[in-house]
């Protein structure tokens, strides 16, 4: 085990983040998050704990040279890897903004713990529920992925790239899904979904890139993008965003995506994390003022 320590940059609450968000397993006073490293020489399991003033992470079971990696991967989860010192000044601009923080402990966004596991889990969750995604990825960590125990208790990490590539069927899955896993798994080893990579590429290009992922359209493209490689200033093309600004901001209609950008301007430079707290938000209303969704493509 290496322990590591952090002192966030701006307000940070680590138990709205596993409330909202996280659904990670418990160990006594934190949470355990369990992955593939990136470099996909080994797995990791990290313990995150908060204390008076720092975050703490114990990681076990990564290679020597893996542990700071593997660190450095659960503080991305959770948004820690990002200065958010001004992201409280946005609030003070902003006073709906400024109100959603307050109410929600300056949630930032939670990620996947890395592109690669985020590309996996919607190209499972193509045409089923969200309950049984999740569920198709704890079999395949039980099944396929590393064992790390940690005193006694063992957690398993999704299976990596090549734990993946080996295999051929698995119950839920359907033949052409295990196809374009093999494909993103081949991606992940060639670093094509590698998180600093995607994120030093321009946006559009890094779409682009991902939708030449068999099975990857523009709104999983986007969600790799965004929920994966976790851009900081962005703003999503989604149905929730312009029904939460025009509830919030009190608009006589639903702003259109000029608009929706217009107003997202004063968010600069974390429009994506002004979303999240939009998308929380809103989530969290009766159906019925949710208004009804837009339909949207989504390639087969």
């Amino acid at each position: 085990m290496r322990r590591f320590e952090i002192v966030p940059e701006g307000p940070f609450d680590l138990e709205p983040q596993a409330t909202h968000f996280g659904g990670w397993p418990r160990l006594g006073d934190g949470i355990v998050m369990a992955f593939p490293v990136e470099g996909w020489n080994s797995s990791a399991a990290v313990v995150m704990r908060q204390g008076a003033a720092a975050i703490t992470g114990d990681v076990y079971g990564a290679a020597e040279a893996d542990a700071e990696r593997a660190w450095q991967q659960a503080l991305a989860t959770v948004s820690l890897d990002v200065d958010g010192a001004g992201f409280v000044d946005l609030g003070r601009r902003d006073p709906v903004i400024g109100r959603l923080q307050a109410e929600y402990h300056n949630l930032r966004p939670v990620l996947f713990h890395s592109p690669y596991e985020a590309a996996c889990a919607f190209v499972i969750g193509h045409r089923i529920t969200i309950l049984q995604t999740r569920r198709i990825r704890q079999r395949l960590a039980e099944e396929a992925g590393a064992r790390i125990e940690i005193n006694g208790t063992a957690f398993r990490a999704f299976p990596d790239p090549r734990a993946l590539l080996a295999l051929e069927a698995f119950p839920g899955i359907a033949p052409v899904k295990i196809e374009r896993l093999h494909q993103v798994a081949r991606a992940a080893l060639e670093g094509t979904l590698d998180r600093s990579r995607l994120r030093s590429l321009a946006e559009l290009d890094a779409l682009t890139q991902l939708r030449t992922l068999p099975g990857i359209g523009e709104f999983f493209a986007q969600g790799i993008l965004m929920r994966g490689a976790g851009l900081v200033d962005s703003v999503t093309d989604d149905d929730l965003t312009p029904r939460a600004i025009q509830l919030l901001y009190a608009l006589p209609e639903r702003p259109d995506r000029a608009t929706v950008l217009k107003r997202a301007e004063g968010w600069r430079p974390y429009r994506m994390w002004a979303v999240v707290l939009l998308n929380v938000w809103v989530r969290s209303q009766p159906l019925d003022v949710r208004g009804p969704r837009q339909v949207r493509s989504r390639r087969k």
